[in-house]
């Protein structure tokens, strides 16, 4: 599980499509040292990632219950 480490999250993101949680990433950034103007362009970046992996969530959660309001097929 990569909870803290950014190696490890990348690996499973190549390998299973899994995206770190923002508050996991964010504690990524924070653990890593960085100059002021690479923390700064991280900072946005991870801004971006913050607003699309919300508005992904909100699609999901759509997606998630009309297939749950679905009945499942006989096997």
């Amino acid at each position: 599980m990569y909870h803290y480490d950014a190696s490890i999250a990348l690996e499973e993101l190549k390998e299973d499509a899994l995206l770190p949680h923002p508050v996991r990433l964010r504690d990524m950034i924070l653990r890593t040292e960085l100059g002021p103007e690479e923390a700064k362009v991280l900072n946005h970046e991870f801004q971006d990632y913050l607003t699309r992996f919300g508005e992904l969530q909100s699609v999901a959660r759509g997606v998630l219950e009309k297939i749950a309001a679905g009945r499942r097929k006989a096997s």
